[in-house]
């Protein structure tokens, strides 16, 4: 819901050393301003035209052209009938009219409020003089007499936003439109002083309309480009079928570990997991023993990531048991413990919860000598408390306060058991959509969304922004203290998507 407080209004004397404004999407935004006073103008620079809804465009639609008088009452109640059906759908509006009609604005506010959308209004302050010469070089001028009625009832309109309910008043600015949670942590680059900021590039979808036998070269393509735009390390997701966050169950989903294999040989730097694979999808020395080899092919690039699993109707589907939260818990702790034993030098037994060995024995070893083992989850009590116990990482979830409060149980976690949090990386999961401008963007979006998926909605559900967005918005997280982010980037297989994010990558590593 939206937060509504008393609007805040920028000052037009600062208006030449102000930075860009920021709007979230969706909101709706009011133009106030005279004739010949650049709303249009601004508008058009600004917004999709699809997102616009003007009064004189709609005036020569259902009359004899823009100037077309006689067609006014017409055309505010084509124009009434938009806004309405556009906020009620949570798409961003821009009504593009003089903005003097009080009742209108405030029943338009109403309105973005009630659909839960932040309300904006921005003020056009042309000089009267520019007002004027504009006027003048229409094809049909505004009489002058008008044109003068409407500059001398401007200055009363100024003085009346401030209690029409906006949510924040503005004057004519470069603005842009960025998702809600960037427009909340688009603070800019962290402060100085925090270390350097890694990424690492999770690949959870495949479907990229290509043929099976296409599939090895693009994925291979993509490791190599990650590797040398700089990220850190690639995951994949161990599920047999899709997951329903993000396709259809009958998407193609390589296996995990021939995947993760394949792509070693591909590459020279990246470090290589699964993001993360549930405790009850192979016996835990099985496993073991699969990483061990994957650190080996790979080098020493080999990561392991470990949940507790919760795809109930993926085990069922393929007769896999789903054992109750506190088993898988309690194999989860063992097998913390147990493979430790499995990667080190000879063959120790092993006696837990739940599991037992007599004899671990691992050849070859891993080339680590200790790999870093990651889970996943954010549960507070349990896995957060193993996390402190037994692992390298964590992946956490959520907005950079859910993330912090995370971090502090992690910390008193780690106090009380006698270990430092600083050996403790901790790990963020989130989507994100980067390309160089606001153009580019909005033109890959519409590509990759579905028919019945707005703009803002696809925006928002991976977070979209230029890579100026995106610096402030993770830097959010840095601050949280999570200092790797994992991103999903849904465009990855198309050009440029992952060199685009590499701009974020090179400006936050330093």
């Amino acid at each position: 819901m939206v937060k509504r407080s008393p609007a805040q209004v920028t000052d037009p004397s600062t208006r030449n050393i102000r930075m860009e404004l920021s709007l979230p999407t969706p909101c709706l935004v009011v133009l106030v301003g005279p004739s010949g006073s650049g709303k249009s103008t601004w508008a058009d620079q600004t917004f999709h035209g699809t997102e616009i809804v003007s009064s004189d465009r709609l005036r020569a639609m259902v009359g004899a052209g823009e100037d077309d008088q006689q067609a006014s009452k017409a055309a505010f109640s084509v124009l009434e009938q938009i806004v309405t059906a556009r906020v009620g759908r949570k798409l961003t509006t821009v009504i593009d009219t003089l903005g003097y009609e009080r009742e209108s604005r405030r029943r338009w506010v109403t309105m973005a409020h009630g659909a839960g959308m932040p309300a904006f209004a921005i003020v056009f302050t042309a000089l009267p003089a520019e007002v004027e010469r504009r006027n003048s070089q229409r094809a049909r001028p505004i009489p002058k007499t008008v044109l003068a009625r409407q500059l001398n009832r401007f200055k009363g309109v100024q003085s009346e936003l401030s209690d029409d309910g906006f949510d924040q008043v503005h004057h004519e600015q470069q603005t842009t439109l960025v998702t809600s949670e960037i427009a909340t942590t688009r603070s800019g680059p962290p402060r100085s002083g925090n270390g350097g900021h890694s990424f690492g590039l999770v690949v959870n979808r495949f479907d990229w309309g290509v043929d099976p036998v296409e599939l090895p070269e693009r994925l291979g393509a993509i490791a190599r480009r990650a590797e040398s735009a700089g990220f850190r390390d690639l995951w994949v997701m161990d599920h047999f079928r899709q997951i329903p966050q993000v396709g259809r169950a009958w998407e193609d989903m390589p296996e995990a570990y021939t995947t993760l294999a394949y792509l070693a040989g591909l590459t020279d730097r990246i470090r290589l997991g699964a993001l993360v694979t549930g405790i009850t999808h192979r016996h835990p020395v099985v496993l073991g023993r699969m990483i061990a080899t994957l650190d080996v092919l790979s080098r020493g690039r080999a990561n392991l990531g470990l949940g507790i699993a919760w795809d109930e109707k993926e085990h069922l589907a393929y007769g896999i048991p789903f054992p109750a939260t506190g088993e898988r818990y309690a194999l989860l702790e063992d097998t913390l413990a147990l493979l430790p034993l499995l990667w080190g030098k000879g063959s120790p037994s092993f006696q837990g919860k739940v599991l037992s060995a007599t004899d671990l024995t691992c050849y070859p070893r891993p080339i680590q000598e200790r790999i870093p083992v990651l889970i996943g989850g954010s549960g507070e009590e349990k896995t957060l408390r193993l996390v402190a116990r037994h692992a390298q990482a964590c992946n956490l979830f959520g907005r950079p306060d859910v993330v912090a409060r995370k971090v502090e149980v992690l910390r008193r976690h780690c106090a009380e058991l006698g270990r430092d949090p600083g050996d403790v990386e901790v790990t963020h999961l989130v989507n994100a959509m980067t390309a160089p401008d606001r153009a580019a963007l909005r033109e890959r979006i519409d590509l990759l969304r579905g028919r019945n998926v707005t703009a803002e909605e696809y925006a928002a559900r991976h977070r979209a922004g230029t890579p100026g967005d995106q610096l402030g918005h993770f830097a959010a997280y840095r601050e949280a203290g999570a200092r790797h982010s994992i991103v999903a980037l849904p465009d990855v297989h198309l050009p440029a998507s992952i060199e685009s994010f590499g701009d974020v990558i090179r400006e936050l590593a330093s």
